[in-house]
């Protein structure tokens, strides 16, 4: 006949255990959550630098205006009431309106709905890439997470844009009021 032995815990050692467990969670947990912050900020980030250089590249594939703006429904450009943290869409110019803004005849080209908690302030409310030959428009759009780091993008006349850590002359980027 065989014996069946049973392997258990013993109390001593599961509270041991858990109490480890606990002190590398809460250890843990505020560089997780850093991480998923400075992640939703990355993605946001991302996602202007592609809006750009989409409207760049379409601007001069399409050889018509195609203008990046706010969006709070990511169908029609915002006025100055918001910021680009309600999103911002992609659209061709087709009309040549000035100042730019879609009607529901032009094409939507890209719209975006930002991740994060945080702020995303320009200095312009609008981008407008023409094709070959013409100026964009340049300007610097911060992006600021819900612990108040800051990068920006900037946008050069050329349309190019690139990443900072800081602003104008190596000071620190500033970071709006967080909703």
């Amino acid at each position: 006949m065989s014996q069946h032995h049973c392997h258990a815990f013993t109390l001593w050692e599961l509270l041991w255990t858990m109490s480890l467990l606990g002190t590398l969670l809460a250890l843990g947990a505020p560089s997780l959550r850093e991480f998923l912050v400075a992640s939703r900020r990355t993605a946001d980030i991302n996602g202007f630098v592609s809006a750009v250089q989409l409207a760049r590249s379409e601007a001069a594939k399409r050889g018509a205006a195609v203008v990046v703006c706010k969006s709070a429904d990511l169908h029609t450009c915002a006025g100055d009431e918001l910021g680009y943290d309600s999103g911002w869409i992609v659209f061709e110019n087709s009309d040549d309106v000035r100042p730019p803004s879609r009607d529901m005849s032009e094409p939507l080209i890209f719209a975006y709905e930002p991740i994060s908690r945080g702020s995303i302030v320009s200095n312009r409310r609008l981008y407008e890439f023409r094709s070959y030959g013409w100026r964009s428009t340049n300007g610097t759009v911060t992006f600021c997470d819900a612990l108040s780091r800051a990068r920006a993008v900037i946008v050069s006349y050329t349309g190019r844009p690139r990443i900072a850590d800081v602003g104008p002359g190596g000071r620190p980027l500033i970071c709006a009021d967080l909703p």
